[in-house]
């Protein structure tokens, strides 16, 4: 096999790799999900001001995400949770998540009690919680990152997770600081239809978490 052959299919293998990553991530954070609540709380904020949120509020994101993918295999280790275990709870939470959405029953605004909401409307520091964590790097992100960190073994992947990590971050980034253009581009009608469409997504994922882990389990009762 000539050298130029084997580069472009080990090229397509790492663009395949970042591309499945970071669609995963960008269904299971859903910012659009967070739209709502994010200009709830900043409906008195200036345009500088919701600038300045958004940009810590996926500071504090991205910092989770990376601890989560980092320090997943000292989590599970600690804890004694095996990957199979993992997944199969990752998945089970990814797919309810997916299901509310699909269905319509699903709100992150309307999901908050409302002594958090309260709280939530008080607080002159609202980046940290509620928004970056949980709205934004819950724990079904969070159990996706740490599946990945002990699935993916070498550096170059990682750092390939990693970036998809970056990428969803800017996204993220972009989607708060325009939240109010989307809303009023989008209509109620329009983010509920792409909720749906987010959430079916969402649900295939969390499926096929479970489906992989239980032939993986399978696999090795048959040997």
């Amino acid at each position: 096999m000539p050298i130029w052959l084997y580069d472009i299919a080990s090229f397509a293998i790492k663009m395949n790799l970042f591309f499945l990553s970071l669609t995963s991530l960008f269904s299971v954070i859903n910012p659009l999900g967070t739209v709502p609540v994010f200009m709830q709380l900043t409906k008195n904020k200036t345009k500088e001001q919701i600038l300045n949120i958004s940009i810590r509020t996926c500071l504090n994101m991205f910092v989770i995400l990376t601890l989560s993918f980092f320090a997943g295999n000292y989590i599970l280790s600690f804890f004694g949770i095996s990957l199979n275990s993992l997944k199969i709870a990752g998945g089970l939470i990814i797919a309810t998540s997916g299901f509310a959405l699909l269905t319509g029953s699903f709100d992150k605004h309307k999901g908050m009690k409302k002594e958090v909401k309260e709280d939530a409307l008080k607080r002159s520091e609202i980046t940290l919680t509620p928004l970056a964590i949980p709205m934004l790097a819950g724990p079904g992100t969070i159990s996706l990152l740490i599946t990945y960190n002990q699935e993916f073994i070498s550096f170059s992947n990682k750092l390939i997770v990693l970036g998809s990590v970056v990428t969803v971050t800017l996204i993220t980034f972009i989607i708060l600081n325009v939240s109010r253009r989307i809303t009023n581009l989008m209509g109620e009608s329009g983010m509920n239809s792409l909720s749906r469409i987010i959430g079916f997504i969402v649900i295939a994922l969390g499926v096929e978490f479970i489906l992989s882990t239980l032939l993986t389990i399978g696999h090795t009762l048959i040997k």
